[in-house]
């Protein structure tokens, strides 16, 4: 995606900060970028899975088209969901950008993928294969409300989501 026809998130919550529908979504500022995409934004598809990355894996293998990855880890700060392996999966599949609310690992490999990342923190301990998740379902992240088919947009500012494509 050519990120110079992003809204900026700043220009984009100036528009909307009077919006009381519940459309118009801000994550809180406690995500760190990891990809070497800083600025992205797509179509939701998400993942919720605990400390098992089995559908996080699926996802990234399929064909992104552009979407952002949205993915309800609980805040788990005990198992990384993405490493550099599926980093690079989402790069080379055409995925926008992947949420993680939980962690990542293989930080270098990870700045050097063509995709946006964001995680809450980097933790070297894979995931165990636990259970399988659930795809393309309602997710809460940081308290927040994803669904599949909203809009993530993601800048150096931060992470809105939006029910309909904005800009």
């Amino acid at each position: 995606m050519d990120t110079t026809h992003i809204p900026a998130t700043c220009d984009l919550c100036d528009a909307h900060k009077g919006d009381g529908s519940g459309a118009f979504r801000v994550l809180p500022p406690v995500f760190r970028d990891f990809g070497a995409v800083r600025r992205f934004a797509g179509p939701v598809a998400t993942v919720k899975c605990f400390e098992d990355n089995t559908p996080v894996k699926a996802a990234v293998e399929s064909a992104g088209e552009g979407r952002v990855l949205v993915v309800d880890g609980g805040a788990s700060l005990r198992r990384a969901l993405l490493g550099g392996n599926l980093g690079a999966a989402a790069a080379r599949n055409g995925w926008a950008g992947v949420v993680i609310d939980g962690c990542v690992r293989d930080v270098a490999e990870l700045a050097a993928c063509a995709v946006g990342i964001r995680a809450l923190a980097s933790m070297p301990l894979p995931t165990e294969r636990q259970a399988p998740g659930q795809r393309d379902v309602a997710v809460q992240v940081q308290g927040v409300w994803v669904r599949p088919g909203d809009w993530l947009y993601a800048d150096e500012d931060g992470m809105v989501v939006s029910a309909e494509r904005l800009g």
